[in-house]
């Protein structure tokens, strides 16, 4: 296994930032989303527990956490990083797209329904909070971004939709997380989701389509980009294969 280099602090960071099977997850996390973790290096527990000082327990609930999130996958030889191919990722947004297009198109189409506010409004809500208080860029955003997008698609009202979107969120989540990673990329996504929620709250829903189109659009672009650009940096060279 590739030897993972000390933080500035030393290892993991004391106990009163947080409880070590947090600080566990966050620094497996890391090392799994930076390099310091090769593609091909099994993830033991008696290994990692040495290389951060802790036993096995905490090692072992951060895998499973970080299983349930996608960075991590079994297979015959035990747990390794997971790295979906770049010609997945275009057809995963593909689907992304068609499936969360529909939410808007089945209205605009006269299917006789409307969004739901008591749905949609409490999330709207949360994101201006963010928008107040910019939370600092972190990869585990991802999963506040797939809620907002979940949300506004069970606000149309097909549940079918919704739970098929899910699936798709949980293949493409890995790679995704490498877009909250800059100040910039938060910014837009929290400004871009209040602008396509505001305007289906309004009913102005062929304006919404666009918007979405276009933020799930550059999200795509950035999350590509920086997949192709993974093959040649060795800090990223873990979030894909050939």
């Amino acid at each position: 296994m590739t030897v993972i280099e000390p933080e500035d602090d030393g290892g993991l960071a004391p106990a009163a930032r947080g409880p070590l099977r947090e600080r566990v997850y966050l620094r497996l996390r890391s090392d799994l989303m930076t390099g310091r973790i090769g593609p091909g290096d099994r993830l033991g527990e008696e290994r990692l527990a040495e290389l951060y000082g802790v036993s096995r327990t905490p090692v072992r609930e951060a895998l499973a956490r970080l299983q349930a999130d996608g960075l991590v996958e079994r297979d015959d030889h035990g747990l390794f990083p997971y790295r979906p191919r770049l010609e997945e990722l275009a057809d995963l947004y593909e689907l992304r797209i068609t499936l969360e297009m529909r939410g808007l198109l089945r209205i605009l189409q006269g299917s006789g329904e409307m969004h739901d506010p008591q749905i949609l409004g409490p999330e709207v809500q949360r994101w201006y909070g963010f928008r107040n208080e910019m939370p600092d860029p972190d990869a585990g955003f991802v999963v506040l971004d797939e809620q907002f997008h979940t949300t506004l698609l069970a606000s149309s009202g097909n549940r079918a939709l919704v739970d098929a979107l899910a699936g798709v969120n949980a293949k493409v989540r890995p790679v995704r997380m490498f877009d909250y990673l800059t100040p910039d990329r938060m910014r837009a996504t929290v400004d871009e989701h209040i602008a396509v929620a505001e305007l289906v709250l309004d009913g102005h829903l062929q304006r919404a389509h666009d918007a979405l189109l276009s933020h799930i659009d550059e999200s795509r672009a950035v999350v590509i980009e920086r997949a192709q650009q993974a093959l040649a940096m060795a800090r990223m060279a873990n979030a894909v294969r050939d």
